[in-house]
């Protein structure tokens, strides 16, 4: 979800990114549905499947720093829907794209399981058609996971720590730092304006809330 493709020292988990949560793997796995997530969603999918008591869904969630290592993101979403078979009644991949060059959507098709459309997060977290019309081309996003996860996700595996003269040579061709929120909080709020800083960009925030997220999983 970064730019960053240098390894990162993986970030404090938080509770809902180190595996399964939900009722667990059940017995028979009949009418259940898991998610297989990247960590970065974790806190969005856990509250709309609260908000919408949407108890047949379990969530299983592989490591956000996967996002600065793309092309780990197919292997591990296959290990993971190959431990389901036979458990649950549908799988459901909750990656987009995510830098795979059209690998992820291969290796679901060979699979037999779904996964959610659009190139990036940035792009289903806005609403796809809406990305899609806006044409952006100078602008850096960051969801409520970056922003609290700036350090860890964008700015030391960048290198930006040791060598901050750096910073205009891998931001120098945007002009905008866009903040898509997806919750009301003044504090992240003011946490990415002060990355914006950091980075020498123009800010912008935008209340995405879920986007496609919440109506693609309702429809599971």
């Amino acid at each position: 979800m970064s730019p960053a493709s240098t390894t990162a020292p993986r970030p404090e988990a938080f509770p809902d990114d180190r595996g399964l949560t939900g009722a667990g793997l059940p017995p028979e796995g009949r009418g259940r549905v898991l998610l297989i997530a990247c960590g970065a969603l974790a806190r969005e999918i856990l509250a709309l499947r609260e908000a919408n008591v949407w108890d047949h869904l379990d969530l299983q969630c592989l490591p956000a720093i996967l996002h600065n290592h793309p092309e780990r993101i197919v292997p591990a979403v296959e290990a993971a829907v190959e431990a389901a078979r036979g458990r649950y009644s549908d799988v459901f991949v909750v990656y987009a794209d995510c830098g795979t060059g059209g690998l992820l959507q291969a290796a679901c098709e060979r699979l037999g399981v779904e996964m959610i459309e659009g190139p990036h997060c940035y792009s289903f977290l806005e609403g796809n058609a809406a990305f899609a019309a806006r044409e952006e081309m100078t602008a850096f996003y960051l969801t409520d996971f970056l922003v609290r996860q700036f350090d860890a996700f964008v700015w030391r595996p960048l290198g930006l720590d040791r060598h901050p003269e750096l910073r205009d040579a891998y931001f120098g061709h945007y002009t905008t730092l866009v903040y898509q929120a997806q919750t009301d909080d003044r504090s992240l709020t003011e946490k990415a304006r002060a990355c914006a800083e950091r980075l020498g960009l123009a800010f912008e925030r935008r209340f995405t809330g879920y986007g496609d997220l919440g109506r693609v999983l309702g429809q599971l």
